[in-house]
């Protein structure tokens, strides 16, 4: 059933967990469109998996996952075919997680941004190492807050913090996550993948359909804000037809503050 993947490992655990490891650790787990696209549709199979109870994901080596691959962004800006295609994708990480009857643990072992954040704060239980960073990252390339943020942080951590915390794009760590309710629970990083791994043992020896559909109502609080999310994705997509995207991932590759044309007087 996984055997087509690449750059995700599985791992069967006993009392059907299944772990999900990104596994592109030389990269810091940075999405290529080949990641991209895997990490938008392994939830359906997971949801199919008659042997899944539990999916647990992480990252390989040091990071969760580190944002989007530079040469995949420098490849997107103002071509409409790939925005297009990474727009679609963007939605189904979103939108299959949230449909997936089986519950998705989140352990957030390192640095997350982007689309491996995206599945880290969508997933129904997020565990974050105490010292792990992260940041939503669009502003800093030029692009509007797309991806999951604009549906699910606000209902995580209120209208107040998203704002700031999007509009700047500061990192935050794992203990300011957990007190501002953006993620389910801190931990010290030795015992993440113990302290994930017991929530999902718990969840598989529960009742299963009880905890399925517990998960498909409390998701409908997600679903209301569809129309957010869809119209914040398409401004992020909007913005990659602009001058000020090109500043950004240039600025990143350099590693250097941007100086977005926007801004200048």
């Amino acid at each position: 059933m996984y055997e087509n993947y690449e750059y995700l490992l599985f791992e069967r655990k006993p009392g059907g967990v299944l772990l999900i490891t990104i596994n592109r650790p030389e990269k810091y787990n940075a999405t290529n469109n080949k990641l991209h696209n895997e990490l938008a549709y392994v939830w359906k199979d997971v949801d199919a998996d008659p042997d899944t109870k539990v999916a647990v994901i992480t990252g390989a080596g040091k990071a969760f996952s580190a944002g989007g691959d530079l040469d995949m962004i420098e490849g997107q800006v103002k071509d409409f075919n790939q925005i297009s295609k990474i727009m679609k994708e963007a939605a189904d990480i979103v939108y299959n997680i949230t449909d997936c009857d089986k519950p998705v643990i989140s352990a957030i072992n390192g640095v997350a941004v982007g689309a491996g954040l995206a599945v880290a704060i969508m997933a129904d239980i997020s565990v974050i190492a105490e010292d792990a960073r992260f940041t939503d990252g669009h502003i800093r390339l030029g692009v509007g807050a797309g991806d999951h943020a604009a549906i699910i942080w606000p209902l995580l951590c209120g209208l107040a913090k998203s704002k700031y915390y999007l509009m700047t794009a500061e990192f935050i760590d794992g203990r300011e996550a957990e007190r501002i309710g953006l993620v389910s629970r801190a931990v010290p990083a030795d015992q993440l993948l113990d302290e994930a791994m017991r929530i999902a043992n718990m969840l598989a020896a529960g009742p299963q359909y009880a905890i399925s559909w517990t998960k498909r109502s409390l998701n409908h609080w997600v679903r209301q804000a569809i129309p957010i999310f869809e119209s914040s994705l398409a401004y992020e997509m909007l913005n990659f037809f602009g001058d000020d995207v090109e500043e950004g991932a240039k600025a990143l590759i350099e590693k250097r503050e941007p100086k977005f044309p926007t801004a200048q007087s």
